[in-house]
């Protein structure tokens, strides 16, 4: 059985400014608008289709993307520049530091409504010498 991630819709206030606020961050384009969805494609062709929906109803969910060192440095710069508070770890309890796991680098930051989102140049378990999480 083969089965992929085709897409997934991530709630906002206003589809929009989230959708542009991905494709800044991650260097993305938007790709389509489709009824009341504005989607970003990531590389492997998975879509975040963005809906807006009432701020009352968003519950924070963690996206992370698994990023080169080239695409890390360029997030990097981006939400630096853009004074955004990053963490080396998913409870933020180290800001404006980012981590080294597994060998590579992550951090995470937040999106306008709250979702905490992640960038990574290594995946998980994959080696490397420090490890926290």
């Amino acid at each position: 059985m083969s089965v992929q991630l085709n897409h997934t819709i991530v709630h906002s206030r206003n589809n929009r400014e989230s959708a542009e606020f991905y494709a800044h961050f991650l260097g993305l384009e938007i790709s389509a608008e489709w009824g009341p969805f504005i989607a970003i494609e990531l590389s492997n062709g998975v879509t975040l289709d963005f809906a807006t929906v009432p701020a009352e109803t968003i519950a924070a969910q963690h996206y992370a993307f698994l990023v080169t060192e080239e695409d890390f440095d360029g997030i990097f710069q981006r939400v630096e520049g853009a004074g955004i508070t990053y963490y080396a770890d998913p409870h933020g309890k180290r800001p404006g530091e980012i981590n080294r796991n597994d060998g590579g680098r992550g951090m995470y930051f937040m999106d306008p409504v709250g979702h905490f989102l992640e960038a990574i140049t290594r995946p998980y378990g994959s080696g490397g010498e420090e490890k926290q999480k």
